[in-house]
């Protein structure tokens, strides 16, 4: 018998109304298909990737598997009127893919990067863009590929 999927969901709450959205979404994705998930919350865009960091180190077993078989972060970066828009963005995304690659993860990336709050609304809300529900498939075809492609 197969294993229960495991995933992770890392949802920054700057913007709550757009995160509970990018939550709902991810997670209809993940009970549609019976999978399990848990879910932490961070402050901001920027400590995404670096709670998933702290989690993988606590959670690598002795075959140097994660205890996850995927991960999803989820938050939300509107345009101020600062350059820190593009710092966020930027790094953000940067330690993710760090992190997946480093890590042979599974990872479904849902953090908008937009001009407004009408933007991310649109993207987030799941009768619109449905983000959430977008990277929480994107991860578990990832999984799939993962599981299809193992070398024996």
């Amino acid at each position: 018998m197969e294993k229960k999927l495991k995933i992770l969901i890392v949802e920054s709450r700057f913007y709550s109304e757009i995160s509970d959205q990018l939550l709902l979404g991810a997670k209809k994705e993940l009970e549609s298909e019976n999978i399990s998930f848990e879910i932490v919350s961070v402050p901001g865009a920027l400590e995404i990737a670096q709670a998933m960091n702290i989690i993988i180190s606590n959670n690598v077993n002795s075959s140097k598997q994660v205890g996850y078989d995927g991960f999803i972060a989820l938050g939300c970066v509107i345009r101020g009127e600062t350059s820190h828009y593009d710092y966020v963005c930027s790094e953000s995304i940067r330690w993710l893919n760090y992190l997946s690659i480093k890590n042979n993860l599974c990872l479904g990336n849902g953090i908008l990067t937009c001009e407004n709050i009408e933007q991310a609304n649109n993207r987030a809300h799941v009768d619109k863009g449905n983000k959430g529900g977008s990277a929480a498939k994107a991860t578990l075809a990832l999984v799939k590929i993962k599981k299809t492609y193992r070398i024996r």
